[in-house]
């Protein structure tokens, strides 16, 4: 009888802990803005690359990363294409973390798509360092 209950409690018990994992909120990103040397962001739309080393861009694009709870929202393999693939730099030189902005709601760290269901990336902010860099 004890071996039955515990066949049947381990694979509940695993099945909680997955979905448990799957629907907390993460956060993408923890780092300060002060430890950020620079960010490469390159637009998969168009091939451009813009290198990001003003202090107040660094900050205004940190500080919105580092205030949104993001969730798991599907598997991103297989997927191709992306918006902006970013990639920020530790003040050592070293990559902290490279991921893509997808939309103003939707982030894609492989294997996943995240989504912020209050659309709070500010992916116009984006948008415009590349216009802004194009002049």
């Amino acid at each position: 009888m004890k071996k039955l209950s515990a066949f049947i409690l381990i694979p509940i018990i695993l099945v909680s802990l997955v979905c448990a994992w799957w629907i907390v909120p993460t956060k993408m990103i923890r780092i300060t803005p002060q430890e950020v040397l620079k960010i490469e962001i390159f637009n998969g739309n168009n091939g451009q690359e813009v290198v990001i080393t003003d202090r107040s861009e660094i900050e205004h694009i940190i500080n919105n990363i580092n205030s949104i709870s993001f969730r798991k929202d599907k598997i991103s393999i297989g997927y191709m294409g992306y918006s902006f693939r970013t990639t920020i730099y530790k003040s050592n030189g070293k990559i902290y973390k490279t991921f893509i902005i997808n939309s103003e709601d939707t982030i894609r760290k492989d294997p996943f798509f995240y989504s912020d269901s209050t659309g709070s990336i500010d992916y116009n902010f984006i948008k415009d360092l590349f216009e802004k860099n194009s002049k």
